[in-house]
């Protein structure tokens, strides 16, 4: 079978069940692991972004792309006929993270192909779980997925039990700086695994736009900067003008210097294994006398302007 993904998760998904021999093509933003760098790439992204554009000026060339388009990238139709394809891994859940499944089945018909679309859309950790199975059966190693599925249902009980009578913290995470959004879909469900309470989300519920007199209002005890599409260096990089924003500076989590930065592309933006690392790391940022802190690879501290680790 050759499977073509489109979506970063599911490129992650395929390694992770031992599948990647499969892989025939993936998406531009498939980067980890690195053996994906060997893959064909069969899509590109329309908009003129660059790692200097600032996070205002891309929020309004996405919204601009959306007027006028479902998907802020294109596909390579005769690439992609040339693969010949069987199976195509997609979704529908978020028109700027990948080509959504209607736009592949639209391609599919242009070029006569006949794979079959598999769309992944998941709003919990049970959805991502069963995301994992999905693609197992799909792909014919079924009893590879359960497996892993089966060893990451082992960690995330290992936080809860960790957390389960520990005092809450009250949380805020933040997936975008200008304008601010919350995290959604997963996310909070991870905080709240992790030993915390989301203040502005709710668990499966869709990332928001919020103002700063709002993050301001609801006093958390501690802020986790996830800027989506960011790696840690650039997340870093984007998080000294938070600490000009004066509601910002303002709240509880900024005055005692608990503000995080995060790998959020790594460990809480792409719907993939990884999310449950992201679990282990808000736990050991919540509550590091009861899970190891992150590395800082992973996340770090920001106060009064200078980056710390977490580790001792």
């Amino acid at each position: 079978m050759k499977v073509l993904s489109l979506l970063p998760s599911a490129t992650e998904i395929v390694f992770a069940i031992g599948a990647q021999d499969s892989l025939c093509g993936v998406s531009c933003d498939c980067d980890y692991p690195q053996a994906v760098a060997s893959k064909p790439v069969v899509s590109a992204k329309v908009l003129p972004i660059t790692a200097a554009t600032p996070p205002a000026e891309i929020d309004q060339l996405v919204r601009d792309q959306l007027q006028v388009s479902d998907s802020i990238y294109s596909l390579d139709r005769e690439l992609i006929q040339e693969l010949r394809p069987d199976l195509i891994l997609a979704q529908d859940l978020c028109r700027v993270c990948a080509v959504p499944s209607g736009d592949v089945e639209e391609a599919l018909d242009y070029i006569g192909c006949s794979a079959e679309v598999l769309s992944l859309d998941p709003h919990s950790l049970e959805d991502v779980l069963e995301g994992i199975l999905a693609v197992g059966r799909a792909v014919g190693v079924g009893g590879r997925a359960e497996a892993v599925v089966s060893e990451l249902q082992v960690r995330l009980d290992r936080v809860r039990n960790a957390t389960a009578d520990a005092s809450t913290r009250r949380v805020v995470s933040l997936e975008w700086q200008d304008p601010p959004f919350n995290g959604g879909h997963w996310v909070p469900e991870m905080i709240e695994l992790a030993g915390g309470t989301d203040l502005l989300g709710a668990p499966g519920e869709r990332s928001r736009t919020v103002t700063w007199a709002e993050i301001e209002a609801v006093a958390p005890d501690v802020i986790i900067y996830m800027p989506c599409g960011y790696d840690l260096a650039g997340a870093v990089e984007q998080s000294s003008a938070l600490l000009e924003v004066e509601e910002f500076a303002r709240t509880p989590a900024a005055l005692n210097g608990d503000v995080f930065v995060t790998d959020s592309s790594a460990y809480f933006s792409r719907s993939g294994p990884r999310l449950i690392d992201g679990v282990e790391i808000l736990a050991g940022i919540l509550h590091p006398d009861r899970f190891t802190p992150p590395e800082p690879t992973k996340a770090v501290r920001l106060r009064g302007g200078t980056v710390q680790s977490l580790l001792p």
